[in-house]
């Protein structure tokens, strides 16, 4: 589901380790995810490192560049999709942002509009990327989300 290329389970902490080394020396963009205190130095190499669940040891969670609040690998996938999704609303917010300042000023310096109408339509744009990014909310997926751990947002 989120396209990987390579992967490997069960290994003890010093092998991990090497994995990940050898994955950053060829230039591999490289996701760690685990829960426990040995994976501590592992997730802290990898590009992101992804701790699994609330329960997850602290060292675990201190070298995480991301936390999921349940213990199921599915959450991975929810939220590598989660994040494709947001990138792509933040490319829509700045394509609608800045299109609308470029044609509302320069329609107000060409005196093609007043003043108070291109502020008029600044702001309205500014509502139009608010609700665009709401859709993300708007999502039946089963996030965890701003309500906590287990209810859908």
């Amino acid at each position: 589901q989120v396209g990987l290329k390579d992967f490997r389970f069960g290994l003890h902490p010093e092998e991990k380790v090497a994995a990940i080394r050898e994955w950053n020396e060829r230039g591999e963009k490289v996701a760690m995810v685990g829960d426990g205190v040995n994976d501590a130095p592992s997730l802290a190499m990898a590009e992101i490192g992804v701790a699994m669940g609330a329960r997850g040891t602290g060292a675990a969670l201190a070298e995480s560049d991301i936390i999921l609040m349940r213990d199921r690998l599915e959450s991975f996938a929810e939220a590598f999709d989660l994040s494709r999704r947001t990138r792509r609303i933040i490319g829509q917010n700045l394509v609608i942002s800045l299109g609308t300042v470029v044609v509302l000023v320069t329609a107000a310096l060409g005196a093609a509009i007043p003043l108070t109408v291109g502020v008029a339509g600044h702001e309205g744009s500014t509502v139009i990327v608010v609700l665009n990014s709401l859709r993300l909310l708007a999502s039946r997926r089963g996030y965890v989300g701003l309500r906590g751990a287990g209810e859908k947002v």
